[in-house]
């Protein structure tokens, strides 16, 4: 007979030492019965719960083209723990003339060995409905504790020994600012420069994105509102920002979504998070509109101006703006004198020790 091997393993505590485990029994089994193997099919952590595994679909799909006789498993809780599933995939392979066979269970080819399979099966869906149960749970317990149960913790939070929630110190005064500046008028996109300028990560150590500003911008932990499945705890875990400034941002993001894009920009504004007006200190943005001979301008608004409409600085056309500020760049940037002082001031800023440094090795430390 020609076979192949299904191994699996799942995500609880079990490792890549099992899968190799799986197929040495399996392959005993295999020598032992005069069987001659293909390529294994391995699933690694992947539930048995679902068929929604991507070798184990490929196999039963392999089967139709008739390459092999049997299909091998350490237990027959790695081929399924869901009844209607085994009895489902079973059927597809017994049709494309395929055997299912345990390596380490003795099942019979009579009635009694139909019996031991079904009980075999019930019991390993048994044991994933109990450990689902009880993992559960465990995690409840933890969440009227109000601890840590996994997941990516937000910018602005670690967690200690005791699997509770502190406030990272780095971090969360970054978050609060940017709390503070979206509520008073600055855009997501320009608190994400923002935060990747001053060199705040998320917790996997990537870049800032607008997705992760929206995400933080609605995050009701960071009022202290600590939820896991049906658990809300107010107060729970540490505020880094004030309910009032929380539901003012909600209020502006919520308006955000209504508004509409008409005069939102349509290109790159390059001047963007470095242009500020010389009256009032606020922000110049870009924008753009449509005449009514439906050619679009596109020009630079301070914020003063279309917020309160109390500035009195006027709009600026955006091609003159970015080729007065291009052309004094390039007078800067090549003049002789002015590289020997940035390079100068370079060293001595790499020579600095950096102020947040500190903060990080202590933390390396304690992690």
């Amino acid at each position: 007979m020609t076979g192949v091997i299904y191994a699996r393993y799942s995500s609880d505590n079990q490792r890549e030492e099992s899968i190799e485990g799986q197929l040495r029994e399996c392959q005993a089994f295999a020598k032992k019965n005069d069987i001659t193997l293909l390529e294994p099919y391995i699933d690694r952590v992947l539930s048995a719960k679902t068929d929604n595994r991507p070798n184990f679909q490929k196999m039963i799909k392999d089967s139709a083209a008739k390459k092999f006789d049997v299909v091998i498993v350490w237990k027959l809780d790695r081929f399924s723990r869901n009844r209607v599933d085994s009895a489902h995939y079973k059927y597809v392979l017994r049709k494309n003339g395929v055997k299912v066979i345990s390596a380490t269970e003795s099942i019979s080819e009579g009635s009694e060995g139909i019996l031991l399979e079904s009980m075999l099966e019930g019991i390993a869906e048994y044991y994933s409905a109990e450990l689902s149960e009880k993992v559960v749970r465990g995690l409840t317990e933890n969440a009227l504790k109000c601890k840590y149960n996994g997941g990516t913790l937000p910018i602005g939070y670690t967690v200690d020994e005791n699997q509770f929630f502190q406030i990272d110190p780095v971090a969360a005064p970054a978050v609060l600012d940017a709390f503070k500046k979206y509520a008073k008028g600055a855009t997501m996109q320009e608190i994400t420069y923002e935060l990747n300028i001053k060199g705040i990560r998320t917790v996997r150590g990537t870049k800032i994105t607008l997705n992760t500003v929206t995400r933080m911008l609605h995050n009701r932990r960071y009022i202290g509102e600590y939820q896991y499945r049906d658990v809300i705890v107010p107060n729970g875990i540490p505020a880094i920002v004030p309910a009032k400034l929380f539901e003012q941002v909600q209020e502006r993001a919520a308006a955000n979504k209504k508004a509409p894009a008409k005069h939102k920009a349509e290109d790159e504004y390059l001047l963007t998070t470095k242009l500020f007006c010389g009256y009032c200190k606020c922000l110049i943005t870009g924008e753009s509109g449509t005449s009514h001979t439906m050619e679009v301008h596109r020009y630079y608004k301070c914020r003063g101006t279309r917020k309160s409409g109390t500035c009195k600085k006027k709009t600026i056309k955006k091609k003159w703006i970015e080729e007065v500020v291009i052309l004094l760049i390039q007078k800067f940037i090549f003049d002789d004198e002015f590289l020997d002082r940035l390079a100068d001031m370079l060293i001595a800023k790499l020579n600095a020790e950096s102020s947040t440094l500190p903060i990080l090795r202590k933390q390396l430390d304690e992690i």
